[in-house]
């Protein structure tokens, strides 16, 4: 009930209590005791020093002898890694010095002596005892007998490589692109022939008005021209410049055919159109 009622102590707040501090831990080993479970310095040495994986090795007095290697420990002290200043390197150590030429002609002469020699360009010259043949005179004119000679020998037969036209298979006969030209321009004649023959059959008839259907067609007909002159134009509008006189004519041409297809499609557009078969 007093808890409850208004009072000053509800406000007044309790400061809470610090836990007391536990002792400090101290081993009951002491700090000169080799650890358990250590392979630290432990290599060449009868009585190794704490190599115990289990723990339960004590402190063990060791005495006067001392398993610690030198070299068991992170490498060799300083002062023992430090090189010699005495001990450098001296010339002439590690190869022998070579000998003078008349040392070498005395002990090894083989050694002077070349392995491989050259062969001889010119002929030997001839030796102190050998006489040259002397006093052999002869009486041919050598003059009279080169001209003799040339002017009985035989004149040289000359190889002749020009190819012989005569022995050909075909000489003599028509070649087969004459008659296929002929052939082409005989058709284009008969072609010229049947267009005036139609031309005189239509001068009969007159004027008449084109049709829905064909109309139709025509319209189609030329959208489609359109779209296919279109297509081929588009692939070279993104070249931005024109550097050869074939990509200039090329863009004219496709332009002049849009324009041109356009303004037919314009005409077609129209309601009454009258054609003349005769043109």
């Amino acid at each position: 009930m007093y808890a409850q009622e208004e009072s000053i102590y509800n406000i007044v707040k309790e400061e809470p209590q610090k836990p007391e501090r536990p002792p400090r831990y101290v081993s009951k080993y002491a700090g000169t005791t080799a650890p358990t479970g250590s392979t630290f310095t432990i290599h060449h040495t009868s009585r190794p020093g704490v190599s115990n994986l289990g723990g339960h090795v004590e402190d063990t007095a060791f005495g006067a002898h001392r398993y610690a290697n030198e070299r068991g420990n992170f490498g060799p002290p300083p002062a023992k890694s430090m090189p010699d200043p005495k001990q450098y390197l001296r010339g002439k150590t590690q190869c022998k010095p070579v000998g003078s030429l008349k040392q070498i002609k005395k002990e090894n002469p083989d050694l002077l002596k070349p392995s491989k020699l050259k062969d001889r360009i010119k002929p030997p010259l001839p030796g102190a005892n050998e006489k040259p043949i002397m006093n052999l005179v002869t009486s041919k004119n050598f003059i009279v007998a080169n001209a003799v000679e040339n002017i009985l020998a035989a004149p040289k037969k000359i190889p002749n490589n020009d190819e012989d036209f005569l022995n050909k298979e075909d000489f003599g006969k028509v070649p087969d692109y004459l008659a296929r030209i002929k052939k082409d321009i005989e058709v284009e004649y008969q072609y010229i022939r049947d267009l005036k023959e139609a031309e005189l059959e239509n001068e009969g008839i007159t004027k008449r008005p084109l049709s829905q259907e064909e109309r139709v067609a025509l319209l189609h007909a030329c959208k489609a021209k359109w779209e296919e002159i279109n297509s081929e134009y588009q692939l070279g509008t993104h070249m931005t410049k024109l550097d050869t006189v074939g990509k200039i004519k090329r863009k004219e041409q496709h332009e002049q055919a849009l324009t041109q297809i356009e303004k037919d499609i314009e005409k077609i557009k129209r309601e009454h159109i009258m054609i003349d078969p005769s043109c």
